[in-house]
């Protein structure tokens, strides 16, 4: 069978390397903690199943929905920013549904770029960023993220045949991997370039409600007249726990938006009706239960810090998101490490280098299991960290 080389060039996709191992060693008896993969484990909000039930309990929520999403799901991410953040949306013209952002990210570069266009991605980042461009045929070129200037963009450390060259800029704050946070001078910054270069930035907010200590992220569309070169895409996966109900939206730049909606309305018919509904719900809530989630988040990423840094990790606290990103020990790199801890103690991270080339030297740790399993990991990194030190 011929199989294209566009999939033949793609490297294996890491956390599923990941996965085919835990699963090797659970056959083998161990008891493998996976902190690896993104996904909180606390449950969807009541009120949002309660919603989708009822929804899916009428015929006609059976049917197609709207290429672009319908009216109810489009309006309630319009009532979200405007509440949250004083941004005016049209829904018809400037939100289009999206079956989760990580479809919409990976459709959006075919749906603007062409053939050896440019495209600035994070270094480190999500590496869906990466692989979309790969797959549209065009060329990425990365924006190095460091520690020591907080993980923010270092447009000056960009050559200018790339910055000529570039077409779109991803961006993603709170950060996948590195849980850094930025204040919107960051994102005034950042309009400027991409204005005075003709980019369209490409901003991922899928953690932009999972903050911690009073911190509460901004939105990219508060810039003044950002939506001339900006997208926004956003998320109810890790907010509300709804991974895998597959919902998501993208606003901004209408001209953009409508060229996206027409590749999509060639490739799918938008999300199940009950799904947006329930969704709607969401969105148009209090929000209280956003908090109580974060609360727990904030509460794992405490006690995990702490004990990291007792452990003489290096770790950045972070404001945001589900992660923790820590730097290896010296003697080892990320893949290594990352390894060796799955290997001798069952427990699983995610290599830094996953998410690019300056990811070499850290890990990424997820929050998504409980504080038992918590007490858990961190007896297992003494054992480990214990073990270490014998052998030198």
């Amino acid at each position: 069978m011929h199989v294209s080389n566009k999939v033949k060039d793609l490297p294996p996709y890491l956390f599923s390397e990941f996965q085919r191992k835990k699963e090797q060693l659970q056959s083998e008896g161990v008891d493998v903690i996976d902190l690896g993969i993104g996904a909180p484990d606390l449950p969807t909000p009541k009120f949002v199943i309660d919603k989708l039930v009822e929804e899916a309990n009428k015929p006609i929520n059976h049917r197609y929905s709207s290429y672009n999403g319908i009216p109810e799901f489009r309006q309630s991410v319009a009532e979200h920013y405007k509440t949250r953040f004083s941004v005016d949306l049209d829904p018809d013209t400037e939100i289009l549904t999206l079956i989760g952002s990580k479809e919409g990210i990976a459709n959006l570069v075919h749906a603007v770029i062409n053939t050896n266009d440019t495209v600035l991605i994070p270094d480190p980042g999500y590496p869906v960023y990466r692989t979309a461009v790969q797959l549209a045929d065009g060329k990425v070129a990365y924006l190095p993220l460091d520690q020591e200037n907080g993980y923010v963009p270092r447009f000056d450390q960009l050559s200018n045949d790339d910055i000529s060259k570039a077409k779109m800029l991803f961006l993603n704050y709170p950060s996948n991997p590195t849980s850094a946070t930025v204040e919107l001078n960051t994102f005034l910054k950042t309009v400027t370039f991409c204005r005075n270069n003709n980019i369209l930035l490409a901003h991922d907010a899928a953690y932009n409600l999972v903050t911690f200590n009073e911190y509460r992220a901004p939105s990219v569309l508060q810039i003044p007249n950002a939506k001339d070169c900006v997208i926004e895409f956003g998320s109810l996966s890790k907010s509300f726990n709804m991974t895998g109900w597959r919902i998501g939206y993208v606003v901004g730049n209408k001209e953009v938006i409508k060229a996206l909606s027409t590749l999509k309305s060639n490739m799918d018919t938008s999300q199940f009706i009950p799904i947006q509904k329930a969704a709607a719900t969401a969105l148009n809530s209090d929000l209280q239960g956003v908090q109580e989630n974060n609360k727990v988040f904030e509460q794992r990423m405490e006690k995990l810090y702490e004990a990291l840094v007792n452990l003489g990790l290096k770790v950045n606290k972070p404001r945001g998101t589900i992660f923790l990103w820590a730097k290896v020990p010296d003697k080892y790199n990320s893949m290594e490490f990352s390894t060796k801890l799955l290997e001798e103690v069952g427990v699983i991270v995610t290599p830094g280098t996953a998410f690019g080339p300056l990811g070499e030297g850290y890990i990424r740790i997820s929050l998504s299991v409980t504080l038992e399993r918590i007490d858990e990991v961190i007896k297992r990194l003494k054992k480990f960290t214990n073990q270490e030190g014998k052998n030198q």
